[in-house]
């Protein structure tokens, strides 16, 4: 029998990846005030950047292991067994893996997995739903500066005063809230996972 791809690895590799980007931050705490803003500003970019390729292992692991759950959706009859290579590229074609926040990984998902799906049930989860909307503002707040991501990093936290994402980022253990919520849910995905 061909090998699964292990959605359990892929949730330690992330857990794993976001205890780094902890330390990263916390070894800021001796630079300036501004730099250690910009230390959380990249921290955020590469949370996300983890996050998302979280997201297409796990995706890419869920039709690998089971190929009727993208058969229900698709309405076609994929062979038994595929291989990972082929899985991603049903996901990304010739381009690459992205979601427009938690309500557009939710249509990503479904677009590959049955509504009654794991992915789609934690993903769904109100307690993973400020964290994964602000993980998706603040990622674009730091990547772009601009007014329009601003607003939108203001509207996720609730916040009406920002200067900028890593000044906000830093302070009161938002960043660590953040990699918690985000740990707690990988790790859901892992304790869900059959591979």
């Amino acid at each position: 029998m061909p090998r699964k791809k292990s959605i359990k690895n892929s949730a330690n590799w992330f857990n794993s990846k976001a205890d780094d980007l902890l330390r990263y931050v916390s070894a800021s705490s001796s630079l300036s005030d501004e730099h250690q803003s910009w230390c959380h500003e990249y921290a955020i970019i590469r949370l996300y950047r983890e996050f998302e390729n979280l997201m297409l292992e796990a995706l890419t692991g869920a039709i690998n292991n089971d190929t009727t759950t993208i058969s229900k959706t698709a309405g076609i009859a994929f062979p038994k067994h595929l291989t990972d290579e082929i899985c991603e590229y049903l996901i990304i074609g010739n381009g690459y893996f992205d979601f427009k926040g938690r309500n557009g990984l939710i249509r990503t998902l479904k677009k590959y997995v049955p509504e009654d799906h794991y992915l789609v049930d934690i993903i769904k989860k109100a307690k993973y739903k400020n964290a994964l909307e602000q993980l998706s503002a603040l990622r674009n707040y730091a990547a772009h500066d601009s007014y329009q991501s601003k607003n939108a990093a203001k509207k996720a936290t609730g916040f009406e005063k920002m200067t900028s994402c890593g000044a906000w980022l830093k302070k009161q253990g938002r960043f660590n809230w953040l990699v918690a919520k985000l740990k707690e849910l990988s790790t859901e995905i892992h304790n869900a996972a059959p591979y």
